[in-house]
C-alpha cells in the first residue's frame, strides 16, 4: 500500500477516508475540491483544481460518495489511482480489489470476491465468497451479500439490505435500505421492501 495519497472531494465521505488512511499511517498529500465555499476540512486546507499541478500526483482516491460523480471525475483525470482499506476490515487473501476502491472499518470480504475500480464497501458491510462487484458499486453500511452475487456498474446497495446467494443485479440500480432481495434485478431498477419489489426505473446514468 502507498505511503501517501491525494484526495479529490472534501465531503463527509472524505472524512471517513481520512480515518482509513490514518489507520494505515498513510500521509495525505492534499485534498482537492472545486466548491468555492469549501476551504478546509478537519485540519486540512482545501486546494482548488485550477491551483493544483496534477502531474505531481503519485496516488489519488476520489473521496466522493456519489457513484456517478466518481465515474465522471475518474474519466477526466489522467492520474494513478490508489485504494484505501481500513486496518480493522477483514479481507481474505483470495480477494481482488480494484484501484480507487475504499473499504471502511469493520467490513468483511471473503474468499473469491472480485471488486472493481472506484467502489465503496462501507462500514460493517459483508461481502461473501465469490461475489463480483463491477466498477463504481457502493455497498452501504451493514448491507449483507451472500455468496455468488454479481452486481453491475454503479449500483447502490442500501443500508442494511440483504441479498441472497446467486442473485444478479444490473447496472446503476438502487436497492433501498433494509430491502431483502430474493430475485434478480434488471438495469436501472429501484427496488425496496421485503421481499424486494421494483418501484421505478432510473435511467439518468445510462
Amino acid at each position: 500500500m502507498e505511503n501517501s495519497v491525494t484526495l479529490y472531494g472534501a465531503s463527509g465521505h472524505c472524512k471517513v477516508i481520512i480515518d482509513i488512511l490514518n489507520s494505515r499511517s498513510i500521509t495525505i498529500d492534499a485534498i482537492i475540491d472545486d466548491n468555492p465555499i469549501v476551504t478546509s476540512l478537519l485540519q486540512f486546507a482545501i486546494v482548488k483544481p485550477e491551483n493544483f499541478d496534477f502531474s505531481k500526483i503519485k496516488n489519488m482516491i476520489i473521496s466522493i460518495g456519489n457513484n456517478h460523480i466518481r465515474k465522471v471525475i475518474s474519466r477526466k483525470l489522467n492520474v494513478q489511482f490508489s485504494k484505501a482499506i481500513h486496518s480493522s476490515s477483514i479481507i481474505s487473501k483470495e480477494v481482488t480489489i480494484g484501484n480507487g476502491t475504499v473499504v471502511m472499518a469493520g467490513a468483511i470480504i471473503n474468499s473469491g470476491v472480485v471488486i472493481g475500480n472506484h467502489c465503496i464497501i462501507n462500514s460493517g458491510a459483508i461481502v461473501e465468497h465469490d461475489c463480483v462487484l463491477n466498477d463504481f458499486v457502493q455497498i452501504s453500511p451493514k448491507a449483507t451479500l451472500a455468496g455468488n452475487i454479481t452486481i453491475g456498474e454503479g449500483t447502490q446497495i442500501g443500508i442494511g439490505a440483504t441479498i441472497i446467494q446467486g442473485i444478479k443485479i444490473g447496472k446503476w440500480a438502487i436497492v433501498g435500505a433494509g430491502a431483502i432481495i430474493i430475485k434478480d434485478i434488471p438495469n436501472f431498477a429501484v427496488v425496496v421492501g421485503n421481499p424486494g419489489r421494483i418501484i421505478k426505473f432510473n435511467k439518468e446514468n445510462e
